[in-house]
């Protein structure tokens, strides 16, 4: 998913985390990390709301679904 890929690689980058830092707060390897934000990969459920509330924002701007963080 194209934009899930975009909006956790510009929230990261906002919040000043690394790509490793990202993926120990939400409890996955770094090279799973990388594959979501270079959307090589979809993340399940469980990983998705922990990246939502890593960086304190609703899952549906995750998906596109809205703007407003």
């Amino acid at each position: 998913m194209e934009i899930l890929a975009k909006r956790i690689r510009e929230l990261r980058k906002e919040s000043g985390l690394s790509q490793a830092d990202a993926a120990k707060a939400v409890g996955i390897a770094t090279p799973t990390y990388v594959r979501y934000e270079y959307d090589q990969r979809e993340p399940m459920a469980p990983t998705i709301l922990a990246l939502a509330k890593l960086y304190h924002v609703p899952t549906d701007y995750l998906f596109g679904l809205t703007d407003k963080r």
